[in-house]
């Protein structure tokens, strides 16, 4: 064992065995000012990298609808505990696929809500491009005015 592996070992923190797929709480140290208090994460491992005092891992959850990823050196003193809340069984080979699905899905989701703002934006413009009304009158909303004038 080499001097650089003595000095590491010192360092290892113990952590609660996880893997790609278990849902995770992790307790963080924040500092704010001269003030020191425990921020919770909890989401869904969906990587590991291993390397002795190097190694890090990466939770990502979904935090009003937008999808929030993040790496944490696994053995920082700044992480008070980690909990595995939940264990799920993921085949190796699907870890990565499952990943990019998770967040593909995020994607698919806010592609999906864009498009029908979209259709529905072009269909309120057609039905009031058809109906003729005084521009000047007090009938004719700002959304209106916003719509037919807007390009898109």
């Amino acid at each position: 064992m080499g001097a650089i592996e003595l000095v590491e070992k010192t360092q290892l923190a113990e952590r609660p065995a996880m893997k790609s797929g278990d849902t995770v709480r992790v307790h963080v140290k924040v500092r704010e000012g001269d003030k020191e208090r425990i921020q919770v994460f909890e989401g869904v491992v969906i990587g590991q990298h291993r390397g002795g005092t190097r190694a890090s891992f990466t939770v990502r959850k979904v935090s009003f609808g937008q999808g929030v990823e993040r790496i944490f050196p696994l053995h920082s003193p700044t992480i008070q505990k980690v909990e595995v809340m939940r264990s799920a069984k993921v085949r190796l080979a699907l870890q990565r696929a499952q990943v990019v699905q998770l967040r593909a899905a995020d994607l698919g989701r806010a592609h999906e809500r864009r498009v029908q703002i979209a259709r529905r934006v072009l269909k309120l413009r057609m039905v009031l491009e058809t109906r003729p009304w005084d521009w000047k009158s007090e009938t004719t909303s700002d959304f209106q005015f916003w719509v037919l004038t807007s390009q898109f």
